[in-house]
């Protein structure tokens, strides 16, 4: 590839953190663009325009039946197959929040049957009210193309800001999949890297999970908002930090790496 990534930040009414996620590719050496979703539906715009694809957070159509139901909707009629081949190519989708819940409304994530199903939700949190903060994730990177750059079992700092984060799979089975295959690669820990409860577990997941990666590493759904910390000053604690990025451009980077080298 002799160009930079383009990078497909795929909007609605009612997501509201596409310009974070813009700006992150941006100064990751990629090539964005924010695509309303109307424009893919009617083919103004392809996905195999693109070499990434991102689904910001926010609250696509209002959250109205149930956290990215009905963007996933929208997607699955007349999308579905075109993002499913761009999966099978292996190219980066990534999902933060309300993307999230959308990757788990599609059936990309977790996936661990290889089928697309609706394995998991993003439930209502268990404090039963929005949650906004920063919280602890610790990182089992795996094959994950987004985290490679970290050292296993670091721990970062990144803000939360949702309702419906509560991880729940349809049924035991599926839960353990996704432990055997080391698919939560972000998990809820204290300040000391312990799992625990709320209000370290900001929303009561399964398993502390934070983040999924699907099997081949290059599907990425996470309920932190890693471009919300992309900047090192936008940290809570960033005149404390001795870094000069903000913990969240590494998925970006790596991100845009992947395709560049791939692609």
């Amino acid at each position: 590839m002799n160009r930079s990534p383009k990078v497909a930040v795929i909007t609605m009414e009612g997501t509201n953190n596409e310009l974070e996620a813009f700006l992150s590719f941006k100064y990751s050496g990629g090539n964005p663009e924010i695509v309303h979703l109307k424009k893919l539906e009617s083919k103004i715009k392809k996905i195999d325009d693109f070499d990434i694809i991102f689904f910001p957070g926010g609250f696509s159509a209002g959250d109205y039946v149930r956290a990215g139901a009905i963007m996933a909707a929208r997607i699955r009629s007349k999308l579905l197959r075109d993002i499913e081949d761009f999966v099978e190519e292996g190219k980066p989708v990534m999902g933060t929040c309300n993307g999230f819940q959308v990757l788990v409304e599609l059936g990309l994530l977790p996936d661990t049957g290889r089928n697309y199903s609706i394995e998991a939700a993003l439930a209502p949190n268990i404090s039963n009210r929005f949650e906004a903060r920063s919280v602890y994730v610790r990182i089992k990177k795996k094959n994950c193309l987004f985290l490679s750059s970290f050292e296993n079992d670091q721990i970062i700092k990144v803000p939360i800001a949702h309702s419906e984060g509560r991880f729940v799979t349809r049924d035991d089975d599926i839960l353990k999949n996704i432990r055997d295959d080391g698919l939560n690669v972000l998990t809820y820990v204290d300040d000391h890297g312990r799992e625990t409860g709320y209000p370290w577990n900001p929303n009561g997941s399964y398993m502390n999970i934070a983040g999924i990666c699907n099997r081949d590493g290059n599907v990425l759904g996470t309920m932190p908002h890693p471009e919300r910390v992309f900047f090192h000053y936008t940290q809570p604690d960033w005149t404390r930090s001795r870094y000069v990025d903000g913990p969240g451009s590494h998925f970006f980077r790596n991100a845009v790496r992947y395709s560049i080298e791939k692609f």
